[in-house]
């Protein structure tokens, strides 16, 4: 079971979205303990905006979940781009940073997250990249397991991939409990169970939970933009019974509800949370 002490944050979180602003502004939810962006949409933001921006980051713990650092891409890393999500990070008081174990660029930007091939030598080629980026931001750069469509030049299984990345690199994981359930349809390779007794305790830094959508019945697209289904929360129920109670962010993108109706699935969490955290205090106080 883990630390708490290992966490950057704690409790439940949501994702902020331009479009959530105002209406999380003007009433403040008490029940979300911190909140999380894109960095690459706010570097640089002045004005109303990069106001807006500041008075969230001094209410609220922030983590930032990065969209284009491209990790596992043949091309060289921006360099540049990082020293300014460094200075970002450190102005706003950022918990933590983390990024897809994918690709999104070559020669240019693919709009997409693609797989890296689950490969020794993409092992190694990865970790390199992350121990520069976090030599770079002189903090660790949180990796988080994505969702795939195909497995390209595979020799490995995407857990042996994911561990040892992790230990190569040195570097924390951002679980992600939908892409657990999405990949385990998906590929048939894994039960959510089994993945989760194979990652890490000591690793996981915090918890990602969204919606996907139904493309098929042996194909699921992970969208972040529904409402999490039954199955997804029974992960979460599990991933909490495996490794105790971890701060959990819930993740919206687009379709996005009422602000009630995101606050009610955050809510959700929370009750998890709790029951998990009672489990805990009953068989401490048996011992």
């Amino acid at each position: 079971m883990n630390s708490a002490n290992q966490y950057p944050v704690h409790g439940a979180g949501l994702g902020l979205r331009r479009s959530l602003a105002a209406p999380l502004a003007e009433t403040p939810p008490t029940q979300v303990s911190f909140m999380e962006v894109a960095p690459e949409n706010w570097i640089g933001v002045g004005g109303r905006w990069g106001k807006r921006f500041r008075e969230f980051t001094e209410r609220y713990p922030f983590m930032c979940h990065g969209l284009s650092l491209s990790i596992g891409s043949p091309s060289p890393l921006d360099e540049a781009f990082l020293h300014k999500l460094k200075r970002f990070l450190n102005e706003h008081n950022i918990r933590s940073y983390s990024e897809h174990l994918s690709y999104c660029s070559d020669d240019g930007h693919l709009y997409d997250l693609m797989p890296i091939p689950f490969t020794e030598e993409a092992v190694k080629y990865v970790a390199s990249r992350i121990k520069r980026v976090q030599d770079i931001l002189e903090r660790p750069l949180v990796m988080e397991n994505v969702s795939y469509y195909a497995a390209t030049g595979k020799e490995m299984s995407e857990i042996e991939f994911i561990r040892a990345v992790l230990e190569e690199a040195d570097c924390p994981l951002l679980l992600d409990v939908n892409n657990i359930y999405v990949n385990s349809i998906n590929h048939g390779e894994y039960s959510p169970a089994e993945f989760l007794q194979a990652m890490p305790a000591e690793r996981i830094a915090y918890l990602h939970i969204a919606g996907h959508y139904n493309e098929a019945e042996d194909l699921i697209i992970d969208t972040h933009g529904a409402d999490i289904i039954d199955p997804v929360w029974d992960i979460l129920d599990q991933t909490y019974a495996r490794f105790g109670v971890v701060p959990t962010l819930l993740e919206r993108d687009f379709n996005l509800p009422p602000v009630p109706e995101l606050l009610a699935e955050v809510d959700t969490i929370i009750e998890y949370q709790h029951k998990w955290s009672q489990q805990r205090e009953r068989q401490q106080q048996k011992i």
